[in-house]
């Protein structure tokens, strides 16, 4: 089925132009879809009426500053905007622009004759139990969904269109921000909006020369623009983006990474933090975008002040009391999450070694998501940049040559290279990899120093049988570490280890715990 977007219709809408009760009348009769049931679903800027194995959605006859719908001319360009858009990522689910007609008799229908009154966009539907936000209400949003779709979007703004000159500056979103909260004194403070548009302001100011450098580079592209978990569902099993916006360029022309960032915000605000990290850290497997990382404490944070006002916006459209005020709660919530965005915990940078099997990947994806700015650090891992290196999947099987030292040296250098990039954007670092050379170790205490920032080692320890057992038993990893592995590296010397010594025999949660107690001492 169709998505329920995020703001239903009000039948006094001052910015309606037109009655098309007829239309919906229309669409809404059972005989119109063979006797198919109806179901209608309003939206501020649709109506969508579910029949049968079909979804038609008409534009509203109506004209917001951001969304202008007045015209039939302009709902048809409208409806084929949106399935020339939609079809980048949703193909199967966007089918045709249909216009409704009305016959000599004076009826409405489908047919090719009579005067055109109305445009709808022809969708399938499709199961709303498997859109990601119902998901993940659910818990059902698995790691293995999770990166899967992060592999899509960044298949999906690696193909998107690059912006041929720079767009407008996002001053204006922050700016309709403040002036629509000044609008509801009561639920955000004057002094609280003031504070939050002024750190807004300071953050856009430092960023505008790198913002415009990315645009230059072509990290501004036409992207999907509402990248919430409610526009992203299962079909066929496999995660798909829908619902792209397509009436106003500037919502939809922007930062990969402004693009990127609702869907962080939206898992961080359902406590939901490992998940995003997940998202973040597999994205930037695929795309190499570090320098985005720098941007997120602001994105992140406009984010959440977009969704503060729109829950506004349904809250006084609710005829449940009740309702209205969950509602005007959660737009406090997000107006709170909004000002801590651009406050966020200062980058560090952690290492976690040890030999093979020791559960250092396991640790590190452990602390990632609490670590630095959101949604949590950068997870550099040794076995999946050498795998990139390469030029394989991770979990490809490399042969041994692509372990001798010289490749070795290459990919230490990588992970040097890639946390220092990350580090300078001012977002947090842990890199995971065996670490046996005390240069490695030291060239990690010289970055953390070059940077200014904290830095935390640790070292897994555990006995030779039972790393040789969990690497035996390892399957559909990026490592290719075997028994014989491990004990080479056990034989090798690794010098003196200053770093904090864990022992990692046990269950991964307890060296976790550990590994937290020495990085927030009481």
């Amino acid at each position: 089925m169709l998505a329920t977007a995020d703001k239903p219709s009000q039948e006094t809408d001052p910015h309606r132009v037109a009655d098309q009760s007829e239309v919906a009348a229309f669409l809404m009769r059972p005989a119109t879809h063979g006797g198919a049931a109806v179901q209608r679903i309003d939206t501020h800027g649709a109506m969508v009426f579910l029949a049968g194995p079909w979804a038609y959605k008409v534009k509203r006859a109506v004209d917001y500053p951001y969304m202008n719908f007045s015209t039939l001319a302009r709902r048809r360009r409208a409806c084929e905007k949106e399935i020339m858009l939609n079809r980048r990522t949703a193909p199967q689910l966007y089918l045709n622009a249909a216009a409704i007609r009305r016959t000599a008799d004076g009826k409405l229908g489908f047919g090719p004759e009579g005067e055109v009154v109305e445009w709808a966009v022809v969708m399938r539907r499709f199961d709303q139990d498997g859109q990601f936000d119902r998901l993940a209400q659910a818990g059902r949003l698995t790691p293995e969904l999770l990166i899967r779709l992060a592999d899509r979007i960044a298949a999906f703004h690696a193909q998107a269109e690059p912006l041929k000159a720079p767009p407008g500056d996002l001053r204006w979103v922050f700016e309709e921000n403040a002036a629509e909260f000044s609008e509801r004194p009561d639920l955000f403070p004057p002094a609280r909006v003031g504070r939050l548009t002024g750190a807004t302001l300071e953050i856009f100011c430092k960023l505008a020369g790198r913002l415009h450098d990315r645009c230059r580079a072509g990290f501004v592209r036409r992207c999907h623009g509402d990248l919430h978990l409610g526009n992203v569902c299962l079909i066929g099993g496999e995660p798909t983006l829908f619902d792209a916006i397509e009436f106003n360029d500037a919502l939809a022309c922007i930062d990969v990474f402004y693009d990127l960032a609702f869907l962080f915000m939206d898992l961080d605000h359902r406590r939901l933090r490992p998940a995003a990290n997940l998202l973040l850290n597999r994205y930037l497997q695929r795309n190499d975008d570090l320098d985005g990382l720098a941007a997120l404490p602001l994105f992140l944070s406009l984010r959440a002040a977009v969704r503060a006002k729109v829950s506004v916006s349904i809250a006084g459209s609710q005829s449940d009391p009740t309702a209205a005020r969950h509602l005007e709660d959660e737009a406090g919530t997000y107006f709170t999450e909004a000002q801590a965005y651009l406050a966020p915990p200062p980058a560090r940078l952690i290492a976690v070694g040890g030999l093979s099997g020791s559960g250092k990947s396991t640790l590190a994806r452990a602390l990632a998501p609490d670590i630095g700015p959101a949604p949590g650090a950068l997870h550099l891992r040794s076995d999946v940049v050498r795998k990139a290196l390469f030029g394989v999947g991770e979990l490809t099987p490399l042969p041994a040559s692509a372990y001798r030292t010289d490749v070795n040296e290459r990919v230490y250098a990588e992970l040097l290279d890639r946390a220092a990039r990350a580090l300078h954007a001012g977002h947090a670092v842990v890199v995971d990899a065996v670490h046996a050379r005390p240069k490695e170790r030291q060239d990690l205490s010289a970055l953390a120093r070059a940077t200014g920032t904290d830095f935390t080692g640790f070292w897994l320890d555990a006995p030779l049988g039972t790393l040789s057992a969990r690497t035996a038993g390892r399957r559909g990893d990026a490592s290719d570490a075997t028994p014989d592995v491990v004990e080479r590296q056990a034989a090798e010397d690794a010098g003196v280890i200053t770093w904090h010594r864990l022992d990692a025999s046990g269950p991964a949660e307890t060296t976790a715990v550990a590994a937290v107690r020495l990085l927030n001492p009481a």
